[in-house]
């Protein structure tokens, strides 16, 4: 397990809790946040993570990324939000247009690992990782903007479709960058690539999720999400799962929902948090275990997972 992807990982968690919750905290707790602090922080890592040579790409793009970019495009808005702020930063408007610019040109643009420098079968994972992305990146920003669904979002989403996996163990999700690193680039990864799907989907105005002309493809979106529940998979793996429920509602049903809450709740360690430890098998990458004590990657992906979206969405 990479370190670096833990605590990266842990940002993408806190974007969700944050965005749940910013709304709902007390005014003292609000004026000890430095939300101010925090923004500066994810434009800095961002302006880092486009000046580093490798995420370059062709056409003068960048690749797009789960552990920098997809923090910052979940947890700018309600940073923005909470500063008072009205317009994006000249960071996030850089890492827009990148993706606008690749949704608009995708017949003509590289994948972002290419097979012929990558190896098989890279540039379907990808292709794959990149469509889901770009589309909860403009549904993000379509969102903050009031809405409609842009004419570019409806793009994203239709290069997404095609790349749903139509048959198979994958049937219904999407194929995902497996670099041997947990969890987001791994073999159980596909899960978590569907879950963002599903909040993508989810999140879109115009009730789009409830769109006829996608409703096979949410049916089977669902689907896919559904058989961690029929596989030895992780609390971490179902837990993830959960999360895409709270936002598509009718993945799960009753009894299930039910049952992974009581399971999460009693991994619950007795200051109040949880471990990784208690949520996978997964070890280090050099063999040893990770220590059974509460860390703020486990705890904050958990309380995610738990927290329902506001609306209702998708039925």
């Amino acid at each position: 397990m990479s370190i670096k992807h833990l605590a990266l990982s842990a940002v993408i968690a806190l974007a969700g809790v944050f965005a749940s919750s910013v709304q709902a905290a007390e005014p003292a707790r609000s004026k000890a946040w430095d939300a101010a602090g925090a923004a500066g922080y994810l434009d800095r890592r961002l302006d880092w993570w486009r000046s580093w040579p490798k995420a370059e790409r062709d056409h003068g793009t960048h690749c797009i990324s789960c552990h920098t970019a997809l923090p910052v495009a979940l947890a700018r808005p309600v940073l923005r939000q909470a500063l008072g702020q009205a317009e994006t930063s000249a960071t996030e408007q850089a890492m827009y247009a990148d993706v606008v610019k690749r949704v608009r040109m995708w017949r003509e643009v590289e994948p972002f690992y290419p097979d012929q420098r990558s190896g098989l079968p890279k540039s379907s994972e990808s292709r794959a990782v990149e469509s889901v992305l770009n589309s909860l990146f403009l549904v993000t920003r379509d969102n903050e903007r009031g809405g409609p669904l842009s004419p570019d979002t409806r793009q994203a989403f239709a290069n997404m479709w095609l790349l749903q996996i139509q048959t198979g163990d994958l049937k219904g999700g999407f194929a995902w960058l497996t670099f041997r690193l947990e969890p987001w680039e791994s073999e159980t990864a596909p899960y978590w690539g569907a879950t963002l799907a599903a909040i993508a989907v989810a999140k879109a105005p115009d009730s789009y999720a409830a769109s006829p002309e996608i409703a096979d493809n949410v049916a089977a979106l669902r689907g896919y999400l559904r058989t961690a529940y029929t596989k030895d998979s992780s609390l971490f793996t179902r837990m993830t799962v959960l999360w895409a429920d709270s936002h598509l509602h009718g993945v799960l049903e009753p009894a299930q929902r039910q049952a992974t809450i009581d399971q999460l709740l009693a991994a619950q360690s007795s200051d109040g948090g949880w471990s990784l430890t208690r949520l996978s098998s997964w070890r280090r990458r050099d063999g040893t275990e990770i220590a059974d004590v509460s860390d703020g990657f486990a705890t904050l992906a958990l309380a995610d997972s738990l927290t329902p979206s506001p609306k209702r969405r998708g039925r």
